[in-house]
């Protein structure tokens, strides 16, 4: 199951890097850059999407989707490779830290 949804992820990866690509920015308009009646629209409302904006929508919010299974996946896997013993735990030693004495004025910091 997690190889299928490793590979609609992929698929939307690309989707959603296709469709971006291919849209046109808000300044693309030539009339823009040369301060032409066109410039006025550039910020204006869009009004209802288009469908290169509402496809990449749906494939963004599927890539997010698969993300959060990919993520439950690899959790799932961690926490069953855990309770068989395949991970090591790791063990902190703490290292005796010598006293060195000296015959200085100074206070010692310990």
């Amino acid at each position: 199951m997690e190889k299928i949804v490793l590979a609609i992820h992929v698929v939307l990866a690309i989707g959603v890097i296709g469709f971006i690509l291919i849209q046109r920015g808000k300044g693309a308009d030539a009339g823009a850059s040369f301060g032409s009646g066109a410039s006025q629209t550039v910020f204006g409302s869009q009004g209802t999407a288009n469908f290169l904006s509402r496809t990449t929508a749906i494939l963004a919010t599927g890539f997010f989707l698969t993300s959060l299974a990919l993520a439950f996946y690899s959790k799932q896997k961690a926490d069953a490779d855990a309770d068989l013993g395949l991970v090591p735990e790791v063990v902190e030693q703490q290292e005796a830290v010598p006293v060195v004495e000296s015959d200085s004025d100074l206070p010692s910091v310990e």
